[in-house]
């Protein structure tokens, strides 16, 4: 089994980001979305802060650095740019006024050490301002599968990897060390023409599965026609198109 604290391949993670790099833009409406909820969030504080790091390159901003795990992101960002992991963050103690995180952190497999470091990077009143898809993410898909699998296989395997509850959330903001933390989440439902369409731009995205016990084969064609029709069957509307529920949970927290 796979230690505890290792439930990710970030070697894949870091090949997803990679091979998405050159045509993220066509495909960006999500984190686009979360990076202005973000931004306005941080717009109601009216503070200023003059070093401020962009943890992640999609959906970064107009931050001071910008930091990611895929230097071929990286590559189409502005200003200074640091290739490098979440989980091991290069930043001295006490040298940045704002860490603000787009749908990067729910990737890493130590997030309460990734916190501590990103509060001991703050300097004293500095702000961690971050958001991540939540466990209810994709539970239309997670669900299609589940019941396609149990048809056509016999078992269910993990089709999408595990995500933070907004419940334990704020336990690890505390936890790192936070002042004043604050959790609270936002429902996105976006519609695909199929299910096919969905997985497509969820891979476009730079998002597809990257659990250490994710299914390293190929899905037998028989499964995947069989949750393509029980999506449809389960959730589609009258047009024929179905919906996909991205939770985000927002994190802030000073140091």
């Amino acid at each position: 089994m796979a230690d505890s604290m290792q439930v990710f391949d970030r070697r894949a993670v870091r090949a997803h980001r990679d091979r998405i790099a050159a045509n993220f833009a066509a495909h960006d409406f999500l984190f686009a979305e979360v990076a202005d909820r973000l931004a306005d969030r941080l717009s109601d504080i009216g503070r200023d802060f003059p070093v401020s790091l962009a943890l992640g390159a999609r959906g970064a901003g107009k931050a001071t650095i910008t930091a990611d795990l895929s230097p071929a992101l990286l590559a189409a960002i502005d200003g200074s740019r640091i290739a490098c992991d979440e989980e091991a963050l290069p930043f001295a103690e006490a040298s940045l006024d704002l860490v603000v995180s787009c749908l990067t952190l729910h990737w890493v497999n130590d997030l309460p050490g990734a916190l501590v470091q990103i509060r001991r990077a703050l300097k004293p009143g500095g702000l961690f301002l971050a958001a991540m898809f939540g466990g209810d993410t994709l539970i239309e898909l997670r669900r299609a599968f589940l019941e396609a699998e149990a048809v056509e296989e016999g078992g269910a395997s993990p089709r999408t990897s595990p995500m933070v509850e907004i419940a334990d959330a704020s336990a690890l903001m505390q936890r790192a060390g936070f002042h004043e933390p604050v959790t609270d989440c936002d429902t996105i439902t976006a519609t695909f023409s199929d299910t096919l369409a969905l997985m497509r731009d969820i891979k476009a995205m730079g998002e597809a599965n990257a659990a250490l016990m994710r299914r390293k084969n190929f899905t037998r064609r028989a499964t995947l026609v069989a949750a393509t029709e029980c999506y449809a069957a389960l959730y589609a509307d009258d047009g024929g198109r179905i919906p996909a529920t991205f939770q985000i949970v927002f994190l802030t927290g000073w140091a």
